[in-house]
């Protein structure tokens, strides 16, 4: 049974991008309508392109680990979700307040809305915040 799923994320670093798009991705191949919602830390390191990097020896060690064992990095496999049709967005006043301008991120994000609306398109869907 196919539903909607939220990935909160505020932070992005290896532990928390790793579980929101290995998870994200999986829904997306089982036939679930995905949202990878990105705030802070998270938008600020996906649109700059650190998003999943390490940070810490232990991170670096698991991210050494998942290279040994063939697991796609954290971006790879986000990107691979959108592919399927995952969509990555953001809060406008978010994005604001992380300094960036909505119009510059249509390439990074597949859409910048209003927090109304994304409270909307929660509604009745499964939410995970990481």
């Amino acid at each position: 049974m196919a539903g909607r799923v939220f990935f909160f994320l505020q932070h992005a670093t290896y532990e928390p991008a790793f579980q929101a798009s290995s998870m994200g991705i999986t829904a997306a191949a089982m036939g679930d309508e995905v949202y990878f919602v990105l705030a802070f830390d998270a938008l600020r390191a996906w649109v700059g392109g650190t998003f999943g990097q390490p940070e810490g020896v232990r991170e670096h060690e698991e991210h050494s680990r998942g290279e040994t064992l063939g697991v796609p990095a954290p971006a790879r496999m986000l990107e691979e979700a959108r592919a399927l049709g995952a969509k990555v967005i953001a809060c406008d006043t978010t994005v604001r307040l992380c300094g960036l301008e909505p119009e510059t991120l249509k390439g990074p994000l597949d859409e910048v809305m209003g927090l109304a609306s994304l409270w909307r398109l929660t509604q009745g869907a499964r939410t995970l915040t990481l």
